[in-house]
């Protein structure tokens, strides 16, 4: 009886081709393995996406700097945080309503791509408020 549970256990330690590749298409599935290779159109596309972002946001962060100039001046009176604030909230509202109509999907955006853009507008507009500044 223990020369028949050796040799059992002995058969489902070897297993069969069939059931590794299975193994391993479960863990590709996992993310483990699974790297998927982008076409050159894929990744000109990706390129032509991150330029129309990165101009997008830069260009609100300058309005919002010259707004926040024409508005608060030195900034004295108020906050600057709260308008930084302000503008970060602004800023994402309008870029849900810009990117769609240049065609660049806001479902696809991850945390990641919105601190990114969001980034952006803020370091332009405290950049730009400055520069007006001086």
């Amino acid at each position: 009886m223990k020369k028949e549970a050796r040799q059992s256990s002995s058969k489902n330690t070897q297993p069969s081709t069939q059931e590794s590749s299975e193994a391993q298409q479960k863990k590709a599935a996992k993310g483990t393995f699974a790297v998927k290779q982008r076409t050159p159109e894929e990744k000109r596309k990706a390129h032509i996406h991150g330029i129309i972002k990165t101009a997008v946001a830069s260009l609100l962060g300058i309005v919002a700097g010259v707004l926040a100039n024409m508005q608060y001046g030195m900034g004295t009176e108020t906050k600057w945080y709260a308008v930084i604030t302000i503008v970060a909230i602004l800023a994402y509202y309008a870029q849900r309503i810009i990117y769609p109509a240049v065609k660049i999907s806001t479902k696809e955006f991850g945390f990641k791509d919105w601190f990114y853009v969001e980034f952006l507008v803020v370091d332009f507009c405290l950049v730009t408020w400055t520069l007006l500044l001086n």
